[in-house]
């Protein structure tokens, strides 16, 4: 049964980025299409953006010349490092260490909206709050803390640790912190929706009937926004953390399985720049784990 997926109209739009900054309008209204949009919705949107100063546009409908600006062309590209280290752990790759690196910070009330932007930042990064001011990860985030810190102008205010004796108000087993800490079900929810959203894209993808351009390329941009809305709030905990066997990591794989269809023999990648993006660091993933004994997936 296939799972539909919301895509916002400037989602679409900024997935048809090519990679010389422009936007092919016909084949975008062609995608739009195919993602039940109306060719007003997407003219509409069009328009907002040329009036907020990140679009220019020549000529009109389906003939129109698009040329985006830099801002909106890093939007929506995938943190490509993180994605690589989601993939590392799903295959052993990154064994937790034990260490659990902590960061608490005081920064006074004048400065409010520089603490509220490094709360945001430190969860962002799958931080989670012990205690006021108190957050944690079992990842070595430190610098990614260090470079938001200074970006904030805050680091006077900062401190941070590690350590490998960590207790919770009585717990003290890193299953049962993690568990208190981070919302594991909603985690694991958001996976198994990706999950059927990938497994119905992998049954499009590998049907007897050949895939139109648009369709394939509806399929890459549904994929992706579903990923990011499975992955964005993912603290990335490691494995020896989280309920075997962890959702995660099987949505993660029939990913890999459908971005490996969608670059079989398809030229799109080596055009649009999101499409290219996903394709290479998931494409390196699924070429390693045919490297593997076996051919394992990831």
């Amino acid at each position: 049964m296939d799972v539909k997926v919301d895509i916002p109209t400037r989602v679409l739009v900024e997935s048809m980025i090519r990679e010389d900054a422009t936007i092919d309008a016909a084949e975008l209204y062609a995608v739009a299409n195919a993602l039940g949009m109306t060719d007003q919705q997407v003219r509409l949107h069009i328009r907002r953006l040329v009036a907020e100063g990140q679009l220019v546009q020549e000529g009109r409908g389906r003939r129109a010349s698009l040329r985006v600006d830099a801002e909106i062309r890093g939007a929506i590209e995938p943190n490509v490092e993180f994605i690589r280290f989601m993939y590392d752990q799903d295959r052993g790759a990154a064994p937790w260490d034990g260490n659990w690196h902590l960061v608490a910070f005081a920064i006074p009330e004048v400065e409010r909206q520089a603490r509220d932007a490094m709360r945001d930042g430190i969860v962002h990064l799958g931080g989670a709050a012990i205690q006021g001011g108190l957050y944690v990860s079992p990842n070595p985030w430190e610098p990614y803390i260090e470079a938001l810190a200074g970006k904030l102008g805050v680091g006077g205010y900062m401190t941070r640790l590690t350590t490998t004796n960590l207790l919770v108000g009585e717990l003290d087993s890193p299953r049962e912190i993690a568990a208190r800490l981070w919302p594991l079900e909603e985690i694991a929810a958001r996976h198994d929706r990706l999950l059927d959203v990938a497994r119905a894209r992998l049954d499009r993808l590998a049907g007897p009937r050949e895939l139109s351009q648009p369709e394939i390329l509806t399929v890459a941009i549904e994929l992706a926004a579903e990923f990011t809305r499975a992955t964005d709030p993912d603290p990335l905990l490691p494995p020896e953390l989280v309920p075997q066997p962890w959702p995660g990591a099987h949505a993660r794989a029939v990913v890999a399985e459908c971005w490996a269809q969608l670059m079989s023999g398809q030229s799109l990648r080596d055009r649009l720049r999101i499409f290219r993006l996903y394709a290479e660091v998931i494409g390196d993933v699924v070429e390693d784990a045919g490297r593997a004994p076996g051919g394992a997936q990831p």
